[in-house]
């Protein structure tokens, strides 16, 4: 459905963005209920499970394009498959029904389940493969860092931006051995670094409110889904991403093009990743610095939200008691 100029897709009215709230919301109960079990598998289908049965219900006709993999590989909610009741509006999605799944297996901070909606054909259809990131909240200016340069140059930059010295730059990165040198170039010019074993969704997210995150950017290789994700949720609440897919093989290479990317070294902004109007939302599954995780009381159930909306700008933080523990089972 066409909109007029300002105004959303039909589909995509503030409606819309409460009603996803109860997909990731029944996500992360499914997960949460095998915290600490060390059950990575066992949790994300859960997720899985309960994201899908809830998309069902929603009034959309929606495509998977960011999902637990292509078709032969994930049994629910792979790539290409459709959900919704088909009466709707047509719409692209993206899941990731639990993302951090050993930070759920090990009880750890910062599991989360996560779902993007956008208007047909604006999301990039990026394959399950690893995606080079680099990401600054709003309120810089344009091309403040640059995926391409050395990490002492962002960090430099981004200080001189903020007005202030590199020693007041926290940059979040993902632990991993691949990472070693970028965090040297980090620590070389003065700025902290924040590791993370998993979760770099909420990590980017993070970068738009560093006053309350105390994290000023995010560098480094991750998935190339939660790279989309990321991209959606800072559409909506301002900042500035640039990503490159991590194509270094022969299979890789013919995976992407089957999935319409030309240009397999292409630098992508936030706009190339997300290109119309979209919503976000995320329910914490353990508690994390960005989310309460789910809460199970002899009565009720407690999960906290956010969503987002990106014509509007608005942030919405929903903490839900749901009392009928059924619901949930």
């Amino acid at each position: 459905m066409s909109s007029k100029p300002g105004q959303p897709q039909q589909g995509l009215e503030r409606a819309l963005s409460l009603e996803i709230v109860r997909v990731t919301e029944r996500a992360a109960v499914a997960a949460a209920r095998l915290r600490g079990r060390g059950a990575e598998k066992k949790s994300d289908q859960a997720a899985v499970d309960a994201m899908r049965r809830e998309l069902g219900s929603l009034l959309i006709d929606g495509t998977v394009v960011i999902g637990e993999g292509e078709m032969d590989e994930a049994p629910m909610l792979f790539i290409g498959e459709k959900v919704g009741t088909k009466s709707g509006p047509k719409v692209d999605i993206a899941v990731d029904p639990l993302e951090g799944t050993t930070l759920c297996a090990k009880n750890m901070p910062g599991a989360i389940a996560t779902l993007a909606i956008a208007e047909e054909g604006t999301l990039l259809h990026a394959p399950d493969i690893y995606m080079d990131k680099i990401a600054v909240g709003p309120g810089y200016p344009k091309g403040v860092v640059d995926l391409d340069a050395p990490a002492e140059e962002n960090i430099l930059n981004l200080a001189k931006a903020k007005g202030v010295k590199p020693d007041a730059i926290t940059a979040m990165i993902l632990d991993r051995p691949r990472h070693a040198d970028l965090i040297a170039g980090v620590r070389k010019v003065g700025a902290a670094v924040s590791l993370i074993t998993d979760g770099d969704v909420a990590a980017v997210i993070h970068t738009a409110d560093p006053d309350k995150s105390g994290i000023d950017i995010f560098l480094g290789i991750g998935g190339a889904p939660e790279g989309v994700l990321a991209a959606a949720a800072l559409r909506c609440i301002g900042g500035q991403m640039q990503t490159r897919l991590v194509i270094d093989t022969e299979e890789k290479r013919e995976r992407a093009a089957k999935m319409g990317i030309k240009d397999p070294r292409k630098k992508y902004q936030i706009e190339d990743m997300v290109k119309g109007e979209c919503l976000f939302a995320a329910t914490g599954v353990t508690d994390g610095r960005m989310l309460r995780g789910v809460h199970f009381g002899k009565e009720m159930i407690e999960t906290e939200t956010v969503v987002m909306r990106s014509w509007s700008g608005t942030i919405r933080w929903i903490r839900a008691e749901h009392r009928r523990l059924d619901k949930f089972a």
